[in-house]
């Protein structure tokens, strides 16, 4: 039986409403040193949904947790299928606006660092540099008994020929990386082992009920501190792993700024929430800032 985790929370009435005035950001710019904290609402015009927004995959699909692919070899196969079918999907997906935005504020010396929840590399692709991935990336395997990391293209060859003609056509994908599938669909699914020692392969991601790697948030810890304001853009922030970044901040008496079409669970830490759709207020902020935002990934 699949447990659902913990992923929903319930806006207090007293949250601060959200505004379409984007000036606050256009300032907080215009000062430097912002960290970007992103989440899976700025990959939604790339056409990644996001889990809690209007249409969210959590509407539809329960994510794998860390327990249950390591406890079920039945798990395991199921989430391989979905996730080597979504795993073209996810090759094919093209930074967005907003994605160029951040990497645009990043080459004028505007924003001191990027921090994403998201595994899906855009921000990289759009020419980000020294993003810390919170929680891994796709582009990785690990294997969890020798810890050999490689790329994810390599497993995707090796499904490819354990599985040839394995193409069925999947209800939806989501932000990580599982596509929707029935069992009947997944079937007999072969999943391959390590190279290296036969040990089970994991993608190098946070699953759900899985902890943070203590240094990597040590890391981000350590970039809030140094920021003079924080910008989270498309995160609803509901769980704690970049949560902890927000309140972090706050106590620090460093600004909050918040981009997201539907409430946050950090509002009431945040000197604004914008709501507007990423890509268009990003590139509106870029304008008022003088910052070209280029059409195509740098």
């Amino acid at each position: 039986m699949r447990v659902r985790p913990t992923l929903s929370w319930t806006p207090a009435d007293d949250l601060p409403p959200g505004t379409t005035d984007l000036e606050p950001v256009a300032d907080a710019l215009r000062a430097g040193g912002v960290l970007v904290l992103s989440g899976a609402g700025i990959s939604t015009e790339s056409g990644i949904p996001d889990y809690r927004g209007e249409g969210g995959s959590l509407s539809r699909h329960t994510p794998m947790t860390y327990q249950e692919f390591v406890a079920e070899a039945a798990a395991r196969r199921r989430y391989w299928a979905r996730s080597h079918l979504g795993w073209r999907t996810f090759g094919r997906a093209l930074p967005n606006a907003g994605h160029r935005a951040v990497a645009a504020f990043a080459r004028h010396g505007l924003i001191s660092g990027v921090i994403t929840q998201n595994v899906d590399g855009l921000h990289q692709a759009a020419g980000s540099e020294g993003v810390v991935e919170l929680h891994g990336s796709l582009e990785r395997v690990i294997c969890l008994s020798c810890g050999t990391v490689s790329p994810r293209r390599e497993l995707a060859e090796r499904l490819e020929e354990a599985n040839p003609g394995f193409s069925p056509v999947a209800a939806g994908i989501n932000p990580d990386g599982d596509a929707d599938l029935t069992d009947e669909q997944v079937g007999d699914f072969r999943v391959v082992p390590c190279t290296v020692c036969g040990g089970i392969l994991k993608p190098d991601v946070v699953f759900f009920g899985e902890t943070v790697p203590p240094q990597r948030v040590e890391l981000c810890r350590g970039l809030v501190q140094q920021a003079s304001s924080l910008l989270v853009l498309g995160s609803s922030l509901t769980v704690m792993s970049g949560l902890r970044f927000v309140r972090l901040a706050a106590g620090a008496g460093k600004p909050v700024l918040i981009v997201n079409r539907d409430p946050t669970r950090g509002d009431r830490h945040a000197l604004t929430r914008v709501e507007l759709p990423l890509g268009p207020a990003l590139t509106t902020v870029a304008g008022r800032l003088g910052v070209t935002v280029e059409d195509t990934a740098a």
